[in-house]
């Protein structure tokens, strides 16, 4: 017994003992010189080491050496890539599919052939230009992170800020005639805020038109794609519209014309007209010949019916719901008036008053009813309060009266 009790204590020993860690003279050799913005010390942050890849993984050489001119010598050593050499270096692995199967099947393996097709990769390749950005520039070196983690360089709330390090930088982009206000422009925009202010991690980022590695500026045709994938409807309306065909003809950017591109504001029905700040007039005017100007007033007159009346609807059903009416069916019937106010909006793009016009009938007549029903509540809201009064005057005379002749009794 007592030995199967001692045979048992050494068991449990065993097992609390530590895993021997072999030691990586890469890793305790630069230590010892660089700071904690250095290599050796950021790479603990590195999706790669984390997940048990080491610097000879990538560099090549062997670890368990301490003489770098032996290290050197060694038939596997790769060392540091040129800028150059980056992608193809980082392609040893990511373009393998059997190698990235065993490590992450889920990731793509043909971020390489995306890249030279990429605007970047063609000026790198073809004209080695080592200003265009690379691997590195965008993922950093030793600090490589999962895109889903915070400290990422490609972590939605920081990619603008990534992209913008060329980008915002007047003196990098000097000689490619790029203008440099990108991310000054999407931080005021509409999906910047979104992104940015709000942290709404599906708000579009620089790679969700762009592209990823095969980053390139949307083309004219391309932008009812790039658009269209988070703007389905709005993409349709328009493919419909006669502006479709005028853009084509003239070569303009669909989208862009009247929303700009990095800088997209809110819209609202201030854009719709012929004077400033509405955005019709840079391509129309008054006299043009078309029937356009016309449709632009009958579009713009209906959007101010259609949210004028909503609003004065609004307005009463708020005045009766704060008077404690129950107000349920109007809500309800108030909820269709908003919807029928955003699908109007949204039609505007097919730039048809025939097409937008009966939704936003529907809207007014709506909005009226809830209007009506609205006043009714007041009307009995004050009715009520009367009745109130009166029954609580003749209430009081009848104490009175009773007080009365209760003291008469008494006497």
């Amino acid at each position: 017994m007592k030995f199967v009790y001692m045979m048992l204590m050494a068991g449990l020993l065993v097992a609390a003992t530590p895993a021997v860690v072999f030691s990586d003279n890469c890793l305790d050799c630069h230590q010892t010189f660089e700071d904690e913005n250095g290599p050796s010390h950021l790479i603990t942050k590195d999706v790669h080491y984390q997940n048990g890849l080491s610097c000879v993984s990538c560099h090549g050489g062997d670890s368990t050496m301490s003489d770098m001119d032996d290290v050197r010598k060694s038939s596997s050593f790769r060392g540091v890539p040129t800028y150059l050499q980056v992608p193809d270096f980082c392609a040893r692995c990511h373009s393998n599919p059997d190698y990235m199967h065993d490590h992450n099947p889920r990731l793509p393996v043909d971020q390489l052939e995306k890249y030279k097709t990429s605007i970047h990769g063609k000026r790198l390749f073809e004209k080695h230009d080592t200003k265009v950005a690379n691997c590195v520039s965008c993922h950093s070196v030793h600090e490589i992170g999962n895109a889903k983690l915070p400290y990422s360089s490609t972590y939605p709330l920081n990619l603008p800020f990534t992209c913008g390090k060329c980008h915002a930088d007047s003196a990098h982009m000097a000689g490619y005639n790029i203008p440099t206000d990108q991310l000054a422009g999407y931080q005021v925009s509409v999906h910047g805020k979104a992104l940015l202010e709000k942290e709404d991690l599906s708000a579009p980022a620089c790679n969700d038109c762009h592209g990823n590695h095969g980053a390139a500026p949307p083309g004219i045709n391309s932008l009812a794609a790039v658009c269209g994938m988070c703007h389905a409807i709005e993409a349709e309306l328009y493919n419909a519209s006669p502006h479709r065909a005028a853009f084509d003809e003239l070569d303009l950017p669909m989208c862009v014309v009247c929303h700009s591109n990095h800088k997209i504001l809110p819209p609202g029905d201030f854009m719709i007209g012929l004077t400033d700040p509405a955005v019709c007039g840079n391509c129309h005017s008054r006299d043009d010949g078309t029937k356009a100007p016309a449709t632009i007033d009958s579009m713009k007159a209906t959007l101010a019916n259609l949210s004028q009346a909503r609003d004065s609807a609004r307005q009463i059903l708020d005045d009766a719901e704060t008077k404690g009416m129950m107000t349920t069916d109007e809500e309800f019937l108030m909820k269709e008036v908003d919807q029928s106010l955003i699908q109007t909006r949204t039609l505007i793009h097919r730039f048809d008053i025939d097409t937008l016009g009966p939704t936003a009938v529907q809207g007014i007549e709506n909005a009226r009813k809830v209007q009506t029903e609205s006043a009714g509540l007041i009307n009995q809201y004050y009715f009520r309060r009367k009745g109130l009064a009166v029954a609580t005057l003749i209430i009081t005379l009848l104490a009175i009266g009773l007080y009365i002749k209760i003291r008469r009794m008494g006497r």
